[in-house]
């Protein structure tokens, strides 16, 4: 069970499964059980991070992250399915950097939304999102999805956002202070899930670059080059250990679960 996650009796084990993997038989039988079913649905993007993480990184930490979620909630009683990532964000920050891919905020705020509502009209008691991508355009976007979502089905979408205080509290001291962006925090979550895609020994050559993203924003600065982020990073990434990684990923875990439980009596 995860850090701060509790159930009131004890439940027989769900079922832990990754949609792709899955016949639509599969899916009718799974859904057809007497217990709770939750669809997690991983948002992510493609951006630019640093010059030593690739541009999949906010997908790779939100998969894993529903992944470890799905497991941890069969273990509760869930039949609990992950569905294949969103790969694309509004991504305007880091839109000068070759590579990313920037959706528009209307695109990206149908696509989810209408994924959460297929994975609801397919039956599913619960659904709900993760997501790595911090760009303040992205998660209004996703805060206008929850907000629609609950209006069309009169349930809540079920989203563990932790840019909320009481959540980035939870976090490193990196991450609680925004200085974030492909730093030791994002290194050392890559590190933990994917080691083989981290360029370390470009990592270890950074130096730690401080900047109060919080401040410039509120300035007007509109992306990473007006905030004097020139490289795609901020933070300290040669600081980083899949050690902190995986530590990070048990609380962001403990998030999604503790939103899934307390979603009901």
């Amino acid at each position: 069970m995860s850090e701060g996650t509790s159930t009131s009796e004890a439940r027989e084990p769900g079922r832990a499964a990754d949609l792709r993997a899955l016949a639509y038989p599969e899916v009718e039988a799974l859904l057809s059980e007497p217990r709770p079913s939750v669809a997690i649905i991983p948002t992510g993007s493609t951006e630019a991070h640093g010059p030593h993480l690739p541009l999949c990184t906010d997908t790779l930490i939100s998969e894993e992250v529903a992944g470890r979620a799905t497991r941890e909630l069969a273990g509760l009683g869930w039949n609990a399915v992950r569905f294949p990532p969103l790969h694309y964000g509004v991504t305007d920050w880091a839109a000068s950097f070759r590579g990313t891919t920037t959706i528009s905020r209307e695109v990206i705020h149908g696509l989810v939304l209408q994924a959460c509502l297929q994975a609801h009209a397919m039956g599913f008691s619960r659904v709900a999102i993760t997501n790595a991508h911090l760009e303040p355009g992205h998660i209004e976007t996703l805060r206008a999805v929850t907000r629609a979502f609950e209006q069309h089905t009169g349930q809540p979408l079920l989203f563990a956002d932790k840019t909320r205080r009481r959540n980035a509290q939870r976090l490193t001291a990196e991450f609680a202070s925004g200085s974030c962006h492909a730093g030791q925090y994002e290194t050392s979550l890559v590190l933990a899930i994917a080691p083989e895609l981290v360029k370390m020994d470009v990592a270890r050559a950074l130096p730690e670059y401080v900047v109060p993203l919080h401040e410039k924003i509120a300035a007007g600065a509109r992306d990473f080059v007006e905030c004097g982020v020139e490289r795609a990073y901020c933070g300290n990434p040669a600081g980083a250990t899949a050690e902190e990684g995986e530590a990070s990923l048990r609380v962001l875990t403990a998030m999604v679960v503790e939103a899934v439980e307390g979603s009901v009596g």
